[in-house]
């Protein structure tokens, strides 16, 4: 049985500006941040730290680690309890069938990322990995328009199921970054710069998106592209792997990037709901 709550957790819902560190918010809405906050992660690997090279053993094939952003918030900040459902692989579909049980009318606190993996994203990157310029220009062109015409409904549907489920979280829809960095890029199997832009300009169309169908949900989309500006593959200090083995460790954010780039992201957000309590 949970215990009682405090008369103070009602008080503690603040307003939010846009955070500070250097991630927008969009649509911002009030957020908890406590001993007192139940917190959910859900979403896909860039939320379950694939990339970080290092996975708690239960997790199994979700790859769930110590080094993933939900985790790294967690062990900072000592919430009231922690689930961490995010699962490598997700998809939209996938979230609401195997995660939402995660959630419950006490969830304070939610995150989610989800949608690169309905575009099909791995797969274009790997056509682009191995195939020429105008391959490249066809299947982003492909994911862009999925994107446009297809995900915005998949994204209000999951954003619909996490809000009945949890009716009085505050949700943190967290973006994806840009991968590459333009200009020269002397690394193992790198990509063209014509690929790399294009790719960069699918990861602007997925924010687009994305941060729409947040707005409209009644969520706040917190976008990491700026943070993560200067670190992406071809840069002097990646915080994004570039083609890696294991291959599923490759362009996906490292352990730098999810504590340098996604946690002071998800700080922001809730240390702006502290300081205003205070």
């Amino acid at each position: 049985m949970r215990p009682a709550r405090p008369v103070l957790r009602v008080l503690t819902t603040v307003l939010l500006s846009l955070v500070t560190g250097g991630a927008a918010v969009l649509g911002a809405s009030p957020v908890l941040a406590d001993v007192s906050v139940d917190y959910v992660a859900l979403g896909d690997s860039y939320s379950s730290g694939v990339g970080t090279r290092s996975y708690d053993n239960d997790s199994g094939n979700c790859l769930r680690g110590p080094k993933a952003y939900p985790a790294l918030w967690s062990a900072s900040r000592a919430p009231a309890s922690f689930r961490f459902a995010a699962c490598s692989g997700a998809t939209t579909a996938e979230v609401k069938a195997n995660q939402l049980g995660a959630l419950s009318s006490g969830t304070d606190l939610v995150t989610v990322s989800v949608g690169g993996n309905d575009a099909g994203f791995a797969d274009r990157v790997t056509t682009c990995q191995l195939g020429t310029d105008a391959e490249c220009d066809q299947t982003v062109d492909e994911a862009e328009e999925y994107m446009e015409n297809e995900l915005p409904a998949r994204l209000d549907s999951t954003y619909s199921r996490i809000r009945r489920a949890a009716p009085k979280a505050k949700v943190l829809v967290v973006g994806y970054p840009r991968l590459f960095e333009l200009g020269s890029c002397p690394v193992f199997g790198a990509l063209s710069e014509p690929k790399r832009a294009r790719l960069n300009q699918a990861a602007d169309r997925m924010a687009a998106v994305t941060s729409a169908r947040a707005k409209a949900a009644g969520f706040t989309f917190v976008d990491v592209r700026q943070r993560f500006a200067g670190h992406g593959v071809c840069s002097r200090t990646p915080w994004v792997n570039g083609l890696s083995w294991p291959i599923a460790e490759s362009y996906h954010p490292n352990a730098d990037g999810h504590a340098k780039g996604y946690l002071p992201a998800l700080e922001g957000v809730t240390k702006s709901a502290a300081s205003a309590r205070r």
